[in-house]
């Protein structure tokens, strides 16, 4: 759920996205306080479509992570759902349960969302294959440590007391990747001898203990779904495209299973064929990408393909085939990726067409009311203070309807004290064209390219957070300056909302509901958070900052024992110098420096 000024303020799920969404606003569905008003928020939606709940699940952790929405009260921490990593970086791995996946050696299955099921599965893997629970350094044939208690249980081979042999060990190890690959189902029918051995025997306390266990091993086996019974690795990939941009999607299958997926949007596609995207694609994937499978399906023949299944294969370091399925379940499976495509590219077409309103279409129309044909870059600026304390100002940038946060810049004010926001919008304008002038004067010297960074660039138009005073204040300095652009203000109604434009010397009536004045405000919302954010870090470094430590010659030491003395910074500042001199540990040159701290007018 986004807002107006498109934040996403709730992400969620739902097996039938319709009803769960139709809910929300319903009559007669008894809502909380907080409900209604995360409904009065929202603007529109976005949505994507993933293939099972499991996928929705971890989908929406990793969005409000991201994301960080503020009606959604539950994952703002840092958990992630849990994977089962096999260190094959080591001589002799390891199974752990982690929270992250990393590109190295390591094999990982997941994501699984029982972290219970895991801890059981990897304990179980580890007593019945007698694999190393520890993080102790082995080495073959050598004895580096002496075993713990899991080799007195005979649940370890010890691996660090150099008991078992790296071939052997690693024997065990395929076998436990077997079993987490789904593929050696006999560590389940043990568990299902011991259950039932169990229960006959009226140990029903074991009977219920292996239950448990055999329902995590089947969960961790069966998590996902089967795509294929040959246990290849593969990736599958499907193509959609229309007349202005394409989108690539790629399913990954390992040792059988669907693993993931993601998709690639490609635009500016104009006069490209299906097949040429595809070349390229390939070419360019699986040059970044971590991982090569041994097989590569795709739904049409591509260019160099001989060449270009070599060039994989030399990779890979083993043979890797390029196949264009044409019947059975594999043909099946691409065509599910190019529905997939299909898919993506349809929703984003019509994410396109609201964001082209938002931007271009805002940006437009906005030109269009001020008699600025042309118009995309806009600037806005913004002061920030607390009774005048440590005044900062905002510069963001806009281009072409999207904010450029790369171009945004701060200023700490230098020559202000006081609340005087005239004053420091004066300064910060002439710092920001004075230093545009200079990156511009240095580009033209080294007769580089005009790929200007943010003050070199100067705007098509200032935006000012106020109406008359505001506006005459930039054009004094563009005046002082000789800089020639358009300064426009923001006129307030009584509420201190928007209701005009105030550009050369008259006002000029916004429609609120227009896109342009949406742009203004979302604009005008992120200098002022700009230049918000910025004075509250400076404020908490500020409070965690002692003032002492400010003073020449007055180190740790003598900071706490002057507070230790005097209690407060007030009582030191009224103290004179003899009272400071018998603070232990200060001499009468240290006493000095802080009675003529508190006692110096800097501001002359």
């Amino acid at each position: 759920m986004h807002d107006a000024n498109d934040n996403i303020i709730y992400v969620g799920k739902a097996v039938n996205l319709f009803n769960r969404v139709r809910s929300y606003f319903r009559a007669s569905t008894k809502k909380t306080v907080k409900i209604e008003r995360m409904v009065s928020l929202i603007d529109h939606f976005e949505y994507i479509v993933v293939d099972s709940e499991l996928e929705a699940l971890v989908l929406e952790n990793n969005l409000i992570k991201e994301y960080n929405p503020k009606y959604n009260t539950l994952l703002k921490d840092s958990k992630t759902y849990p994977y089962i990593k096999v260190s094959m970086g080591d001589d002799f791995p390891k199974i752990s349960m982690v929270r992250r996946t990393g590109k190295d050696k390591s094999r990982y299955f997941g994501p699984y969302t029982s972290a219970n099921a895991v801890n059981d599965t990897i304990e179980l893997l580890n007593a019945t294959y007698g694999l190393r629970s520890c993080n102790k350094k082995c080495a073959e044939g050598v004895e580096i440590d002496r075993p713990c208690l899991n080799f007195h249980m005979e649940r370890c081979m010890a691996p660090c007391r150099g008991c078992v042999s790296k071939e052997e060990y690693m024997s065990r190890v395929d076998q436990a990747l077997d079993f987490l690959n789904g593929n050696d189902k006999s560590i389940l029918k043990n568990l299902r001898d011991k259950m039932d051995a169990a229960s006959e025997n009226l140990n029903f306390e074991d009977a219920i203990k292996y239950r448990e266990l055999l329902e995590n091993a089947t969960r961790i086996i069966e998590r996902q779904k089967i795509t294929d019974s040959d246990e290849e690795d593969r990736d599958i990939i499907g193509i959609s495209k229309d007349d202005e941009d394409a989108v690539v999607q790629v399913f990954f299958i390992r040792n059988g299973k669907m693993i993931g997926r993601e998709h690639h949007h490609i635009p500016e596609i104009q006069g490209l064929t299906k097949k040429e995207i595809l070349t390229e694609f390939v070419k360019r994937y699986y040059t970044g990408t971590p991982f090569v499978p041994r097989e590569i399906m795709l739904p049409m023949e591509i260019d160099e393909e001989d060449a270009i299944a070599e060039w994989l294969s030399f990779v890979k370091g083993k043979k890797v085939k390029l196949l264009i399925p044409k019947i059975g379940q594999k043909e099946k499976l691409v065509e599910l990726a190019n529905k997939n495509a299909s898919i993506v590219l349809n929703k984003d077409r019509e994410k396109l067409i609201l964001e082209e309103k938002r931007t271009k279409g805002a940006i437009t129309e906005l030109g269009d009311l001020l008699d600025m044909p042309g118009l995309s870059r806009v600037e806005a600026y913004d002061i920030s203070n607390t009774n005048g304390f440590q005044n900062v100002g905002s510069m963001v940038v806009f281009e072409g309807g999207k904010p450029v946060k790369g171009d945004y810049r701060k200023f700490r004010i230098k020559t202000v004290s006081g609340p005087d926001d005239y004053a420091c919008m004066h300064e910060v304008l002439t710092r920001r064209f004075t230093h545009g002038f200079e990156e511009q004067r240095k580009l033209s010297d080294e007769n580089l390219e005009k790929d200007y960074g943010s003050f070199a660039r100067f705007p098509d138009l200032i935006l000012m957070d106020g109406g008359r005073g505001q506006v005459n204040i930039a054009l004094k300095v563009l005046n002082e300056l000789n800089v020639n652009i358009p300064v426009c203000g923001m006129v307030k109604d009584d509420n201190h909302n928007t209701r005009g434009l105030y550009v050369d010397g008259k006002e000029i009536d916004i429609d609120k509901r227009s896109e342009s004045f949406k742009l203004i405000t979302r604009i005008q919302d992120e200098a002022h958070r700009f230049a918000i954010e910025y004075h509250k870090s400076l404020r908490e470094k500020r409070q965690v900052h002692s003032v002492l430590e400010d003073i020449p010659g007055v180190g740790e030491k003598r900071r706490l024992a002057l507070m230790r003395r005097f209690k407060s910074i007030d009582d030191i500042k009224e103290a004179d110098i003899t009272a400071l001199s018998a603070v232990d540990g200060m001499n009468k040159a240290s006493a000095e420096a802080v009675y003529n701290f508190f006692h110096t007018d800097f501001s002359k």
